[in-house]
C-alpha cells in the first residue's frame, strides 16, 4: 500500500497537484488540515480515498477535528496537531496517542517534516508543501508505503 501524507497546503494546490503526478498513483491520501476550502481540489486530484482533518485556518470547514482509522494493522490517529503543542515539540501528541492505544500519530501545523519511530507510538508530520520552515525551507511531503509483512515504512520527500 502506498500512501501520501501531506499538510498545510493552505489552499495553493499547485505543489500538492504535482506531487501527485511525481508519485503515481497512491492507494489513500492523508491530508493533515490547513486546506482553507480546498476540500474539493484535494480529494478530487487524489484519485484514491483520502482522510483529511480541519486545520486551525480551517475556520468554517466541516470537516472533523480528529479523526481515527485503521491502515492495515496500525491504528491511526489524524490531528492537525495545534492543540497539542506540536510547535513545542512532539512530546505531548505522543503521550495523548499512547493514552488512546494509538500507534502511529499522523499530524501538521508546525510546516516541519518529522518523522519519530521512537517509543511505542510513530509520530509522522510530512511539514507543509507551501510554507515550509525547517532548514532549506523545500516543501515536503511523506510517503507511507507497507511491504509484504505489513509493515510501514516512511519517507521524508521534496520538491
Amino acid at each position: 500500500m502506498k500512501i501520501l501524507i501531506v499538510s498545510d497546503t493552505h489552499r495553493q494546490n499547485g505543489n500538492y497537484l504535482k506531487v501527485l503526478e511525481r508519485v503515481g498513483p497512491v492507494d489513500l491520501v492523508v491530508h493533515c488540515g490547513d486546506v482553507e476550502g480546498s476540500e474539493y481540489v484535494i480529494c478530487e486530484g487524489a484519485g484514491c480515498p483520502v482522510e483529511m482533518v480541519a486545520g486551525n485556518n480551517d475556520f468554517f470547514s466541516n470537516l472533523p477535528r480528529e479523526k481515527e482509522f485503521m491502515i492495515g494493522k496500525y491504528r491511526v490517529w489524524l490531528t492537525h496537531g495545534h492543540n497539542y503543542y506540536v510547535s513545542m515539540g512532539n512530546e505531548t501528541i505522543k503521550k495523548e496517542a499512547a493514552a488512546r492505544g494509538i500507534d502511529i500519530v499522523i499530524y501538521g501545523h508546525s510546516h516541519k517534516p518529522v518523522v519519530d519511530l521512537e517509543d511505542e507510538v510513530t509520530a509522522i508530520n510530512p511539514g507543509s508543501l507551501t510554507y515550509p520552515r525547517q532548514e532549506g525551507r523545500r516543501p515536503s511531503y511523506i510517503i507511507m508505503e507497507t511491504d509484504k509483512e505489513g509493515d510501514a515504512h516512511f519517507t521524508i520527500c521534496y520538491l
